[in-house]
């Protein structure tokens, strides 16, 4: 099978089932962010369908279909964790022995000192939080006083708030550059990220100016395709993720209907290579917020664009459809959720076949690698199923 190019889409956080251990990693019992969503809100995806999602397991009004147009399988994580770093490192055949640190009691008092030195700056909140709830409890307090506010959630973060009007985005992604630096060690979380907001009192609202400073990874699929040569697009938070590494152009994005768009954009541009692309609205908006509404529209969204993205591949292309972990908006939680991933790969004029439970999110990488003529260490390959 001769592939020339592979677009890559990860529809963020759209898990498909908990996995056995769920539960030991805090999940609400019955996580289950598409099957949920699908049992509460009834959604039109005849595209998605159509591909074998339906297949993969029962989902209320997504019915399996007797041929289906792309090969579909799930893949565990194998790596402990849920988080944006742990799923995509995965993905590209890094496998963590451990979890990336967590402050569920907010970071260490002499840390916190040592950073306000750093920074000039005092700061507010240092605990567990939502976003929007702690940009509403302590924004007004932020304004007066020009602190910024530091929290984090059940993933291995360090986020940074601050109002545009107080603290400028140069200085917050200064702020931010310092803590990646002193957030070393035991204490390197996964990712440092900028929050950014506008608006007055009472009405608060993140701005799309958000960064993310990801611990940087060990070499991976992405610099091995560098090095081979082989052309990397990425569309949406990819380029944080990974540092930028192996990546030869880029395209940052303001919502999912942005993403679709550049991604789309980007096949009338590239002949060759991988463009890869992260869909973060599920996560962001509506996951971790438990908007349930919103989630489905936005799969919906997506499920009317597909057309557009088939439509623009042609032979020797691939598309693979998956997830980094779950956030299901229906359970008491906001964090994420430790489920399997969809997988759904595309591929013009293939028959579709049944990839099975896969071990690992280091099988999508595998496939990749294979498609390209690279080396990857981790996973095993579904290129010859297709």
């Amino acid at each position: 099978m001769k592939i020339e190019r592979v677009v890559w889409v990860v529809l963020d956080s759209v898990g498909i089932g908990a996995m056995p251990d769920s539960l030991a990693y805090g999940d609400d019992p019955g996580s289950d962010t598409l099957g949920n969503v699908a049992r509460l809100r009834p959604m039109q995806l005849p595209n998605l369908a159509s591909l074998g999602l339906g297949n993969l397991k029962p989902l209320t009004g997504i019915g399996p279909v007797e041929r289906p147009l792309a090969s579909f399988g799930r893949c565990a994580l194998r790596s402990p964790g849920k988080d944006t770093t742990t799923g995509h490192w995965e993905m590209v055949g890094i496998v963590l022995e451990k979890p990336l640190p967590l402050y569920p009691q907010g970071f260490p008092a002499d840390f916190m000192a040592k950073f306000e030195a750093e920074i000039g700056r005092g700061t507010l909140g240092n605990k567990a939080a939502s976003g929007t709830e702690i940009m509403a409890e302590l924004g007004d307090e932020h304004v007066r006083t020009g602190n910024p506010i530091v929290y984090t959630s059940a993933d291995s973060v360090f986020q940074i708030a601050a109002h545009e009007d107080v603290i400028s985005l140069f200085e917050l992604y200064k702020i931010c550059e310092i803590a990646r630096k002193m957030l070393i060690g035991p204490l390197e979380v996964g990712r440092v990220i900028a929050r950014p907001f506008n608006g007055p009192a009472g009405a608060y609202a993140r701005t799309t100016n958000r960064k993310d400073y990801a611990v940087a990874p060990p070499r991976m699929l992405l610099d091995e395709l560098d090095t081979a040569g082989v052309p990397v697009h990425s569309v949406g938070k990819i380029f944080d993720v990974f540092l930028g590494r192996g990546i030869r152009s880029y395209d940052k994005t303001k919502s999912n209907a942005d993403g679709m768009t550049k991604t789309v954009a980007a096949l009338g541009d590239i002949e060759r290579g991988l463009i890869f692309t992260n869909l973060v609205d599920f996560d962001s908006l509506y996951g971790h917020r438990n908007n349930v509404e919103g989630y489905a529209a936005a799969l919906e969204a997506v499920d009317a664009w597909l057309p557009s993205l088939t439509g623009a591949l042609r032979e020797g292309d691939l598309l693979v459809l998956t997830a980094d972990h779950g956030c299901d908006p229906t359970t008491p939680s906001t964090d994420h959720s430790r489920e399997y991933v969809p997988v759904l790969a595309y591929a013009p004029g293939r028959e579709g076949k049944a990839l099975g439970t896969r071990a690992s999110l280091a099988d999508i990488g595998k496939t990749v690698a294979e498609a390209f003529g690279v080396k990857m260490t981790l996973g095993e390959s579904f290129l010859g199923s297709l």
